[in-house]
C-alpha cells in the first residue's frame, strides 16, 4: 500500500467514524426527545400494580421491615420473579421501596394505589379505568377511520360492551362518581328557585344526593338504566333520600318524566356524537316544557386547561365516539334542541352549568 493509498484509508475510516459519532448523537437527540413521550413501561407497571393490590399488602416506608416478595407473590397470586422485577422498576421510578434484598414498602406514591384510593379505581386493569386506558391501543383504527376504538379492541361497541358486562358497568358507575365536582354543582347554583330537579343519566346518585342533602326544600327524579338506577336506589336509601327522590330505569332516548323544574345533565353529552347529543337534549326540553330549564354541566374549551381539554376530547372519541365542545358548541346544538343558552355559570376550574330555556 503506498503512502497515498494509506492516506485515502484514514480518510474513509475517518469519515465513517464521524458518520457513526452523527449518527450516534443523532439517537442520544431522539431518544431525549421522545422517550418521556413514549415510554409504556412504567405506565403498565402502574396498572399492573393496581390491579394486584400491591399496596394493600405492604407496610409502609417508616415501618420497620417491608414485605418479602414471596408473601407478596403469594398473596397477589404473581410469580416471584417477575413480581421482584416489575417492583424494581417502579422503585426507580419513585413508585414503593426496596428497605433490604426483596422486602419491599409503601412510600407516598405508593399509598396512592391502596384500594378506597381514586388512583386505584382509575388504573384497575380489570375495572373500567384498565379497559378505558387499553382502548388506546385502537387508536389507529379511531385515527384512521374516524370512529372508536372500543369495538376495534373489545369486540362491541362502548355502552353494548357496558351492557353485557355488569362488573364493568359497575365500575363505569363508581369512576363516574369520583370527582365528579357534587358539592360544587350543589352550592355553585342558585336552587332557591327549583322545586323539583331531575337528574338525567344520573348514575348512581352520588350528584342529585348532594343536591339534596344540601338544599332541603328540593324534590328529585333521577333516571337512568335499569340496572344503574338500582344501584342509584341502594346508595339514596342508605342515606335516607329515598323519600324525597324518584328512581326511573330507563334510557334517555326514550320520553323522560314531565313536570321537573330542571333537568340535569352531568357529563352526558360529551360521551355522545351531535345526533345522539340532540337527541338526548330535546327529550330534556320536551319534559321541561314551557316553565322547566335543562342545565348541561361539562368541561368546555374555555375552562383554562387546553391540555386537558385536548386529551379528553381524544378519549371520548376514542372510546364511544363523543367529544369535548365549545360553548358555542353546545349553543348549537341547544338550538337544534329547542333550547336556548341564558347563561353559563363557572363552577370548578374544569366545569360549567350551562343553563337553556325553551326556545
Amino acid at each position: 500500500m503506498t503512502s497515498g493509498d494509506k492516506a485515502a484509508a484514514a480518510d474513509v475510516q475517518s469519515g465513517t467514524a464521524g458518520e457513526d459519532a452523527g449518527t450516534g448523537q443523532a439517537v442520544v437527540a431522539a431518544w431525549n426527545a421522545l422517550g418521556p413521550l413514549m415510554d409504556l413501561v412504567t405506565p403498565m407497571a402502574l396498572r399492573v400494580a393496581a390491579t394486584l393490590r400491591l399496596a394493600d399488602f405492604m407496610p409502609d416506608d417508616g415501618a420497620g421491615e417491608g414485605a418479602a416478595i414471596g408473601d407478596l407473590a403469594e398473596r397477589a397470586g404473581a410469580d416471584p420473579d417477575a413480581l421482584a422485577r416489575m417492583l424494581r422498576h417502579l422503585v426507580q421510578h419513585g413508585v414503593f421501596t426496596e428497605k433490604g434484598p426483596g422486602q419491599f414498602a409503601v412510600n407516598e406514591t405508593a399509598a396512592l394505589l391502596r384500594t378506597g384510593q381514586p388512583a386505584a379505581l382509575w388504573l384497575d386493569l380489570d375495572g373500567f379505568g384498565g379497559r378505558m386506558d387499553l382502548a388506546f391501543t385502537g387508536l389507529a383504527h379511531t385515527v384512521r377511520t374516524g370512529e372508536p376504538a372500543w369495538e376495534q379492541v373489545f369486540g362491541q361497541p362502548f355502552w353494548a360492551y357496558l351492557d353485557a358486562n355488569p362488573a364493568i358497568s359497575a365500575s363505569f358507575d363508581a369512576t363516574m362518581a369520583v370527582d365528579a365536582g357534587n358539592a360544587a354543582v350543589a352550592d355553585g347554583y342558585d336552587w332557591t328557585t327549583v322545586r323539583h330537579v331531575a337528574d338525567i343519566g344520573g348514575g348512581t346518585g352520588t350528584l342529585i344526593a348532594e343536591v339534596l342533602r344540601r338544599n332541603p326544600h328540593l324534590r328529585g327524579t333521577l333516571a337512568d338504566l335499569p340496572e344503574t338506577a338500582g344501584r342509584a336506589r341502594q346508595y339514596l336509601a342508605g342515606l335516607g333520600l329515598d323519600g324525597r327522590c324518584e328512581i326511573i330505569g330507563q334510557s334517555f332516548f326514550s320520553p323522560l318524566p314531565p313536570g321537573a323544574d330542571a333537568y340535569l345533565l352531568s357529563r352526558v353529552i360529551h360521551d355522545w356524537d351531535d345526533a345522539a347529543a340532540t337527541a338526548i337534549l330535546r327529550r330534556c326540553a320536551e319534559a321541561a316544557g314551557s316553565t322547566g330549564r335543562v342545565l348541561v354541566i361539562e368541561s368546555t374549551a374555555a375552562a383554562g386547561d387546553p391540555a386537558a381539554f385536548a386529551e379528553m376530547n381524544l378519549r371520548m372519541l376514542v372510546l364511544a365516539g363523543g367529544r369535548e365542545r365549545t360553548i358555542d358548541d353546545y349553543s348549537a346544538l341547544a338550538a337544534d334542541a329547542g333550547l336556548q343558552v341564558t347563561v353559563v355559570h363557572d363552577i370548578t376550574e374544569r366545569h360549567v352549568i350551562i343553563e337553556c330555556v325553551p326556545i
